[in-house]
């Protein structure tokens, strides 16, 4: 596998080089659809520009990234398209381990559960063959490196591109079963963006799975592994932010990094829900409805951890989709990341419901965003209200999408436990109905 993983590295990397060269980068790098107010490069360049001048980046209301990222391209913004370009590699590269081991461990539970006879008859064809999982890894990182949301996010010298790698790495570290380095580069995610601190709970959930101790409120070593955990990961994050305090000397970038995330002041468009609906939002209902959009991120962490307890991994998935589709300034490179995990769950292909549907809808958004762009900004003859209803379309997709895949892995696992053709008291045939 490592001439197939190679060759398509080459080519990805290739495919990137050759943009950056051509007319299309600027373009790219401006897109509203690619780019967010924390993610956008000229701001970061703007923050450096500043910085050298001698003048806290946060002064103004111009950058909003990390204090980490403004001091890394203080060493690197030379060589910011290198930069970007290996945060794929990476990203990709990490992806394609974690999974190849992922499906290791799955095969393992699945061939003892089968000596273990756990498996209906019936339900045999539902098990995943070693020849099936073999080109998973390789399609993961096909998914992330050839998707064109990646492509432009990296193009446009966007920073997601480096939280995408941050969180890659999470992931390996997880499924390599090193707590670590797990809650190092969750505490960094968390760091860049807040909303990633809902991994948390699948990490943990991961972990005890693992080493056998059971998710009970009354067990001792179910408290002391979320103490641990806890411990490493809040730690981390406290030197985070101390370090960022001694680089800058003051604590201006909390409110400007942080304050700017979760009170959204910045209603430039995006792919978000945000933007359109607080530009028509009166202001003494805005910290109401504020509180509400910002809750849903965090909201759907518990719902989910209890129900998908003993499958962490499909959690994780869910968490990161849950992000991209409800953070406050979301770009194409956060649905890339999730998406990228696709393959993982190509098993679920016969009891997905709405796919084509949802495919043809995404593909159909993705290519109108920049028309309704045009005619709303340029030509003038269309409006914001164009604009947000192929944002909320995208959005609708999005949610469609993985309330299917949620679907056909509870509806997987329901079968492998009670048989793939269900039967009534009377012989006849059953519907299964999930609520």
């Amino acid at each position: 596998m490592a001439a197939p993983l190679t060759l398509l590295l080459i080519v990805a990397v290739t495919i990137r080089a050759a943009l950056f060269r051509s007319s299309l980068a600027e373009l790219i790098a401006e897109r509203v659809e690619v780019v967010s107010p924390i993610t956008a490069w000229k701001r970061v360049v703007e923050g450096l520009a500043l910085l050298d001048l001698g003048v806290s980046p946060y002064s103004g209301d111009v950058f909003h990234e990390t204090p980490l990222i403004i001091y890394m391209f203080h060493f690197l913004v030379d060589y910011a398209e290198i930069t970007f370009m290996l945060a794929d590699v990476i990203t990709a590269v990490a992806l394609y381990m974690a999974v190849k081991e992922y499906n290791k461990q799955v095969f393992r539970k699945q061939k003892f559960a089968l000596e273990a006879d756990r498996y209906p008859m019936d339900s045999l064809e539902l098990i995943r063959s070693p020849k099936e999982m073999y080109y998973v890894p390789l399609k993961v990182a096909m998914f992330y490196l050839l998707n064109p949301f990646t492509i432009l996010s990296c193009v446009a010298k966007s920073t997601c591109g480096l939280n995408n790698a941050v969180l890659a790495l999470f992931f390996l570290s997880t499924i390599k079963g090193n707590v670590l380095l797990s809650a190092i580069f969750l505490c960094l995610a968390t760091y860049q963006s807040i909303y990633p601190i809902t991994l948390c709970a699948p990490a943990m959930l991961y972990f005890m799975q693992r080493q056998y101790i059971p998710v009970n409120f009354r067990r001792v070593s179910f408290w002391w592994f979320i103490v641990q955990y806890l411990f490493m990961y809040l730690g981390s994050l406290f030197v985070l932010i101390c370090l960022s305090f001694f680089l800058l000397g003051s604590w201006d970038y909390l409110p400007s990094v942080y304050g700017f995330i979760l009170s959204v002041p910045d209603l430039t468009p995006n792919i978000g829900l945000f933007w359109y609906f607080f530009a028509e939002m009166f202001e003494h209902f805005r910290l109401f409805f504020l509180c509400v959009f910002q809750i849903n991120v965090f909201f759907y962490t518990i719902p989910l951890s209890i129900k998908l307890k003993e499958h962490p991994v499909f959690l994780i998935f869910m968490q990161l989709a849950v992000i991209s589709i409800f953070k406050s300034y979301p770009t194409v490179g956060d649905v890339a990341l999730y998406l990228a995990f696709l393959p993982v769950w190509s098993h679920l292909h016969r009891f997905l419901r709405n796919i084509f549907l949802v495919s043809c809808v995404l593909l159909a958004c993705s290519a109108l965003f920049p028309v309704l762009w045009h005619l709303w900004i340029y030509a003038g003859s269309a409006n914001s209200n164009f604009y947000y209803a192929i944002t909320l379309l995208f959005n609708v997709a999005q949610i469609l999408l993985v309330s299917d895949y949620f679907y056909a892995f509870l509806r997987r696992e329901h079968h492998l436990t009670n048989g793939l053709y269900l039967k009534r008291k009377d012989g006849s045939e059953a519907t299964l109905i999930l609520k």
